[in-house]
């Protein structure tokens, strides 16, 4: 059997090995123009995660500038949102292809040459993953925890080695999505003893033997909830749980999101002081046909939310489509609300 140390020493020694290429622009858009790529690393991230922009491109969806011009998603966001970070979910072996590797080594490239930061998100499935449904890939299924370990290192390495390949490194890399309730269930469940640990330390050590300097992140969901985050993350700290940073989600209802946002700043404060960590938004939303709540909201957040010590906040999926059956972007008739206005601030 291989072991966990036979392929990250591997993963070590291939890392700039060439790969196959991928192409550098998704069928149903215009080839974008070559820019210089900005490097803001460190800097607050006013990020976007857009993951179904193949998709939607490929159903013949079309974006728009707030004066109505129709223009390509990336740069839309970039210009006239004022995104300067795109999250890239990931999974395993999706029945219809979209989220593979491929499809994120498409969209990746599109936001690198247009100077967007990237954060990868490892959903270790090959569906959706969240609190209610973490499923294992169908092809991991019959494998040990140090099996899927070894899977889980691969898997990272062809994702990570094809970036390093293209000359991209992800500044952040998320192991598993809202994963309060474990991961590959019911392997990694986190009532089945140091199994979710040992896999998020597989998870990290991957990262780290391609990108040493990429923050790799926890993510949890409900981020005005601090009993989630004292519960796994206690248990990560108690079983050597090795990453950088933690990450929180946040959907708060129209009615009352000020008392969300401030729960949420509040609990940014503590997991910080209880675990010593630097604190992620890695998803926010409210419905799209709110903006005026959630251009306070997101105001809001990002001020209270900086000085609490937030390192960025990413909307999730500003563009989808309300036909799409998710109305929680912040795009109406495929144009941008005000939602995202406060990120064009500085």
């Amino acid at each position: 059997m291989r072991t966990i140390t036979t392929i990250l020493s591997a993963i070590a020694l291939g890392a700039a090995t060439a790969l196959m290429a991928c192409s550098e622009d998704s069928p149903k858009t215009t080839k974008l123009p070559e820019e210089p790529f900005v490097n803001e690393r460190g800097s607050f991230a006013k990020g976007a995660d857009i993951s179904w922009v193949t998709e939607l491109e490929s159903a013949g969806y079309t974006f728009y500038t707030p004066d109505g011009n129709p223009k390509e998603l990336f740069s839309l966001l970039r210009d006239e949102c004022g995104v300067n970070s795109i999250r890239l979910r990931v999974w395993v072996n999706p029945a219809e292809g979209w989220n593979n590797i491929d499809d994120v080594m498409v969209k990746a490239i599109r936001a690198h040459r247009l100077g967007l930061r990237l954060m990868v998100d490892f959903h270790f499935s090959d569906t959706w993953a969240d609190p209610g449904a973490q499923t294992i890939p169908d092809a991991w299924k019959e494998m040990t925890v140090e099996e899927v370990a070894v899977a889980m290192a691969e898997h990272v390495n062809a994702l990570m080695t094809r970036l390093k390949t293209q000359g991209i490194e992800p500044e952040w890399v998320q192991i598993g999505n809202e994963t309060r309730t474990g991961m590959m269930w019911p392997l990694g469940d986190i009532a089945s003893g140091d199994n979710f640990t040992k896999m998020v330390n597989a998870g990290h050590d991957a990262v780290k033997a391609v990108f040493p300097d990429a923050s790799v992140i926890v993510h949890v969901d409900c981020g005005d909830q601090p009993a989630l985050y004292t519960t796994l993350f206690g248990k990560l700290k108690n079983e050597g749980g090795r990453y950088d940073m933690i990450g929180m989600s946040l959907y708060p209802d129209p009615s009352n999101w000020q008392q969300t946002v401030d729960a949420c700043v509040e609990n940014i404060k503590k997991v910080q002081t209880d675990f010593g960590k630097p604190v992620m938004l890695c998803e926010i939303g409210l419905d799209y046909t709110e903006a005026d709540a959630a251009d306070q909201m997101m105001r809001s957040i990002m001020a209270k939310g900086k000085e609490a010590g937030l390192k960025g906040i990413f909307w999730w999926e500003p563009e989808a489509p309300a036909d799409r059956g998710y109305t929680k972007g912040c795009f109406d008739g495929g144009m941008p609300t005000k939602a995202l206005d406060c990120f064009k601030e500085k």
